[in-house]
């Protein structure tokens, strides 16, 4: 059985309609004719009743259909079928003008009230239109091989993105796309020491977009740093900053890095001023690169020390090794060797053995590399 409650067991106005000439019809009948009434009042009492009671409680609770209305935005209602007030039934058009012809329509033009009381489409706006395109030569008809057209945005806090101009080529196409206006905006590109009042979807990030008109504050964290140049800065409706954008900048370093195989030549200091640097060198037997981009000092630049330092490791090839390839020295004792980047190394075969292989018995120290002659091998005597 329904259950007619506030908000439940509503039935649409057409089934509601038709359930109302039934009703109609029986009760008509039913005062009609008498012996169809006793009939009628015997056997089907109890469900007629429930009838005119549900019909009367569905009545109540029925709700029509209808499109609300939405905000003109520029626009006006140009036509209405039926009819260009509410209420708007399933099936009502409307159609839609611009107030002013210089105006650009975006959206449809004609929109209808659907059954589930929803427009099929937005209502449209109407605004200044974005891209302006000029014609060079300004003449009339088709665009010809050479012809040109240039662009320019309309309104303010809109910039252009693509080529302003774009030339009609000999294939028929152009040089480049149509470029599109879009909303200036600022980008904000925060360094690791740097945050702002302003986050990207609620979310810190290291780059955060701010519209024209709208002010942004900065700040800087961690010890010793500060911010260069004004805490606030306004985006413009060229999309630029209306000052140059500061810079997070640490005044004293700490005491310098650690560097591979290598020490500073003086004790170190607790801070650094900026400008100030210190003198590595190298350990025993490695070599110090002193080409550019490296060179033997680190130096404090705004609170980070800036600077590359790169010692060359040195050679070592001992005797095992040596006798296992059959191979010596040729002008140094039978010793364990330490050969410094870029030295040579001259071997020869054990006295009764001749190299095998293709790499020479003279080698070169390459960054604590060197390649060793392959093997040495006993000479073999013939028997005639």
């Amino acid at each position: 059985m329904f259950e007619w409650a506030e908000g439940r067991g509503r039935l649409p106005l057409s089934t509601l309609h038709r359930l109302q000439r039934f009703i109609s019809q029986l009760v008509l009948r039913l005062f009609v004719n008498k012996s169809f009434g006793k009939q009628l009042k015997m056997k089907y009492f109890k469900g007629v009743l429930f009838l005119l009671l549900t019909i009367v409680d569905v009545s109540t609770n029925a709700q029509e259909v209808t499109c609300e209305g939405e905000q003109l935005i520029n626009v006006d209602i140009l036509i209405g079928h039926p009819g260009t007030v509410s209420p708007y039934k399933p099936g009502h058009i409307l159609v839609f003008r611009c107030t002013d012809v210089t105006l650009k329509m975006y959206g449809q033009r004609t929109i209808e009230c659907l059954s589930s009381g929803k427009w099929d489409n937005p209502y449209p706006k109407c605004g200044v239109e974005d891209l302006k395109m000029e014609r060079f030569p300004d003449i009339e008809g088709p665009v010809k091989h050479g012809y040109k057209l240039r662009f320019s945005c309309n309104g303010q806090g809109l910039i252009l993105k693509g080529q302003r101009e774009i030339t009609c080529q000999p294939n028929g196409e152009w040089s480049s796309p149509f470029p599109k206006c879009e909303e200036a905006m600022c980008v904000a590109n925060l360094t690791v020491f740097m945050r702002s009042d302003v986050t990207e979807d609620g979310h810190p990030g290291p780059e955060v977009s701010i519209r024209p008109g709208h002010t942004i504050t900065l700040s800087c964290v961690g010890k010793g740093t500060k911010l260069q140049g004004p805490s606030k800065i306004t985006c413009l409706s060229t999309g630029e900053w209306s000052v140059p954008f500061p810079k997070c900048v640490r005044g004293k370093c700490e005491r310098p890095p650690q560097v591979d195989f290598a020490d500073t030549t003086e004790v170190t200091k607790p801070e650094y001023n900026s400008g100030e640097r210190v003198e590595y060198i190298c350990f025993n037997k490695y070599t110090l690169v002193q080409d550019h981009p490296y060179s033997k000092y680190l130096t404090c630049e705004q609170g980070a020390w800036r600077g590359n330092i790169k010692c060359l490791k040195p050679c070592s090839v001992t005797v095992e090794e040596m006798d296992k390839r059959g191979i010596e020295l040729r002008w140094r004792p039978r010793e364990k060797i330490f050969s410094t980047h870029g030295d040579r190394i001259i071997f020869a075969c054990q006295w009764g053995k001749d190299l095998i292989g293709s790499i020479p018995l003279i080698q070169y120290c390459n960054d604590g590399v060197i390649n060793l002659p392959e093997v040495c091998e006993t000479r073999r005597i013939k028997h005639h």
